[in-house]
């Protein structure tokens, strides 16, 4: 459960908040949801993402139900350390698309009294922890795990499988690349995948 640090306001320092999970768990909703909260409370924030996220728009952030705020792409996780001046939030979409560096900048603003809320994916494609998301869950106060449906099973999901056959870690898709599926239909796809896959190399030889 997510509870905001609303106890000792004489504190000067901040914090940070990771949102995580799966394709199409709902991350950057729930990021939009609580920037634009802080909004409505009349507080200062900034939004960034990678500049690699072009999937919806090149500068808002969007989520898959189409929910949108403004945000300033940057090619470098240092770049919001620069630009971060005269806020009360932060947000980061896209955070596993970063550098190592993020860790350190997220620390950085929280440390001058900035909350800090970063959304991103905890695992690649193979199920692998990604990027820098787990030294961020690891530094962060509070971490939200959220979930898809599988499409398969209908169960909880919090694997992306990827159905297309690029290897790439980093290959921006959407639902006829990726589908979220639990740890069984995860498992079961990726037999299945490399089966077809040793067909497909037979038939040629």
């Amino acid at each position: 459960m997510f509870l905001e640090n609303t106890v000792n306001h004489t504190e000067q320092f901040g914090w940070i908040e990771v949102i995580c999970g799966s394709m199409f768990s709902g991350k950057t909703e729930e990021l939009i949801r609580r920037l634009k909260r802080a909004q409505f409370a009349k507080q200062r924030i900034e939004i960034f993402k990678p500049v690699v996220d072009t999937r919806y728009d090149n500068e808002m952030v969007v989520s898959h139900d189409a929910n949108e705020i403004r945000s300033t792409p940057v090619p470098v996780a240092s770049n919001i350390r620069l630009l971060a001046n005269d806020v009360d939030v932060v947000g980061i979409d896209e955070a596993q698309f970063f550098d190592d560096e993020i860790v350190a900048v997220c620390n950085d603003l929280a440390n001058r009294g900035i909350r800090v809320i970063v959304a991103g994916l905890d695992m690649d494609f193979k199920g692998n922890p990604f990027g820098p998301m787990p030294a961020l869950m690891a530094t962060a106060e509070y971490v939200t795990k959220v979930h898809a449906v599988c499409t398969r099973t209908g169960n909880l999901a919090n694997y992306s499988f990827r159905k297309a056959t690029n290897e790439d870690i980093v290959f921006l898709g959407e639902t006829q690349e990726y589908e979220p599926l639990s740890r069984a239909a995860y498992y079961k796809a990726l037999v299945s995948q490399k089966e077809e896959i040793l067909k497909e190399k037979n038939s040629e030889n």
